[in-house]
């Protein structure tokens, strides 16, 4: 079990209006610390792909770079009327930092940035051309993401301005209460092979001082000699893998420079380059295609990177809808890195999505009881992202899905124009990645999504019970869900009782099992609240209350459900 998490398991009780349960006896000894104890569990994270926020600093564009191979401003075909684009459009760390504010006056405590590393400097010429439905096709695409790194050590020049590198970056967020969590890259670099003609930086790693580390030479990863050649040792030459002749996560991905995980040159170098950006300000990383390299290599990165900085945070990206799958990263002997809780993604998007599907079914995602996962509440949570289509939903989705990410357990993550509905139901070649701009920031504040979401994310951040707090759910059906977020340790006790309704009319909620009586408070405007032997309150239409309780659990059924669920095994 990890260290920083106090209770084992944790109860699911999902009961009716009516339904009751017969209270077994607690057990002698019980310990009363409810919760976690991750510090990052705290955070509520704001997503932006640099380059495509906002445009503090024209001089950095380099409009002219890569001539007949340009980089700047290349949109594609239009999808259903709106155009993708696949090069650099401006935004840079002086647009960010511009606007600190506004992201933490939005609610959040952190930023995850794409990566800052350098990339090449013209369009690759080589792989399938993108399309509207296309993933993976990087014909004509520049390395605007960041994603296709070649120096590690070296910031990408699109990036930083006269006083405004990525240091600077970091100390302007410190300033505001905001924590730099910095998107890396293990598993790869850039494209590297089917290029029309070998391109400067594509498929090459150059060191800290500039030296040519690794060359892919325009070759097929199967042509590669890494025996016989230095310039070949950094990479695999698995190659692609047909998902029909075994795991797709065996191979390499697209045309990318595929990383040889069990070479230590490569662990030396990536475990240096990115304890550079820690020193500059880098608090957290997010790592990108976790799944696609093995849990030893990933323990070893860990391990040095913690030796460093004793229990700096990570969550990694594997993009798989099982949960037992992607679970594996996060127990101790493969890293202890948590990871964005796709099924739970899942789940979201059919709830608050066009399906409309009820709150019920958010239940088998949340693994409150027995899971795989080391510690359900230090995954990060989330309902779309850059690598897949927005998500489809009207703003009353939007609200209602803010409304359970910044109550149900977890760490809630946004990507950026999410609290307007930006570029809603687009993928990756149809928008899903489009400016957004200074203008939009500024109008932000008009949308009832965005004034929802600074509503409640607010509250989770003054709120220990909601960052932290075990959950319990007493109801998710239908429209509607009631569950309490329990926190008590080291003197604080909290519990925060909270009322969801996703529909189009105010409902009442009705609970009569699992009830703390009690003086509580309204969350939001301090109003007493007196319950009894019964909850039964109105929720608005599309609306959340949460009820706040400073004192430590007494009501014996409570106690005796948390009690008997944490006598239950839990995978190690």
């Amino acid at each position: 079990m990890s260290a920083r998490l106090l209770t084992s398991v944790f109860v699911l009780a999902l009961l009716s209006a009516c339904a009751s349960t017969p209270a077994p006896r607690a057990g002698a000894g019980v310990d009363e610390a409810y919760g976690t104890l991750e510090p990052f569990a705290s955070e509520a994270v704001y997503f932006v792909v640099t380059d495509r926020f906002v445009n503090g600093d024209p001089g950095n564009d380099h409009r002219e770079q890569g001539g007949a191979r340009r980089t700047f401003d290349i949109p594609l075909e239009p999808c259903d009327g709106v155009a993708g684009n696949i090069g650099y459009l401006g935004g840079d760390f002086r647009g960010l930092a511009d606007n600190l504010d506004y992201i933490r006056d939005l609610g959040f405590s952190a930023v995850w940035i794409t990566p800052v590393v350098d990339n090449p400097d013209e369009a690759f010429t080589g792989g399938q051309p993108p399309g509207c439905n296309s993933s993976l096709a990087d014909h004509g695409k520049t390395g605007y993401h960041g994603y296709w790194g070649v120096n590690f050590f070296e910031i990408d020049e699109h990036l930083p301005s006269p006083g405004m590198g990525f240091a600077d970056l970091a100390a302007a967020m410190r300033a505001r209460e905001l924590r730099l969590v910095l998107d890396i890259v293990g598993n790869h670099g850039s494209p590297a092979w089917s290029m029309t003609a070998d391109q400067p930086k594509f498929g090459k790693v150059f060191g800290r001082d500039g030296r040519l580390l690794a060359d892919h030479q325009n070759l097929p990863p199967q042509r590669l000699d890494p025996a016989g050649n230095p310039l070949h040792a950094f990479y695999s030459n698995v190659g692609p893998v047909d998902a029909a002749q075994g795991s797709i996560y065996d191979g390499n991905l697209a045309q990318l420079s595929d990383f040889d995980a069990a070479n230590p040159a490569v662990l030396d170098y990536l475990v240096e380059a990115y304890s550079h950006w820690i020193d500059q300000g880098a608090e957290a990383f997010r790592i990108d295609t976790i799944g696609w390299m093995p849990s030893s290599f990933w323990k070893q990165f860990a391990d040095r990177i913690r030796a460093k900085r004793p229990g700096f945070f990570m969550f990694g990206e594997a993009f798989d809808y099982d949960a037992a799958n992607i679970a594996v990263h996060t127990r101790p002997e493969n890293g202890g890195v948590s990871v964005l809780d796709f099924p739970m993604k899942q789940a979201m998007e059919e709830v608050f999505g066009t399906k409309q599907a009820g709150f019920e079914r958010l239940a088998p995602a949340l693994l409150l009881g027995e899971g795989p996962y080391a510690n359900v509440y230090d995954l990060a949570t989330f309902y779309d992202n850059h690598d897949m289509p927005r998500m489809e939903a009207s703003d009353e989705g939007f609200i209602d899905a803010h409304n359970w990410l910044f109550t149900a357990r977890g760490i809630p993550v946004v990507y950026y124009g999410s609290e307007v509905g930006f570029m809603r139901g687009r993928g990756e070649h149809a928008g899903n990645r489009n400016y957004f701009g200074q203008a939009r920031i500024d109008a932000a504040p008009e949308s009832a999504i965005h004034r929802h979401l600074r509503r409640i994310a607010t509250l989770r951040r003054d709120t220990p019970a909601l960052q932290r707090g075990l959950q319990v759910d007493l109801r998710l059906e239908g429209d509607t869900a009631a569950f309490y977020r329990i926190y008590q340790h080291a003197g604080t006790a909290q519990t925060a009782l909270v009322l969801l309704n996703k529909g189009d009319r105010a409902q009442r909620i009705t609970v009569d099992a699992l009830v703390q009586p009690g003086a509580w408070r309204d969350a939001f405007d301090g109003t007493p609240v007196r319950i009894d032997t019964r909850i039964d309150l109105e929720v608005p239409a599309h609306g959340v209350r949460v009820l706040l309780r400073d004192a430590p659990v007494d009501a014996p059924a409570l106690k005796t459900a948390v009690a008997t669920a944490m006598a239950r095994p839990r995978a190690e």
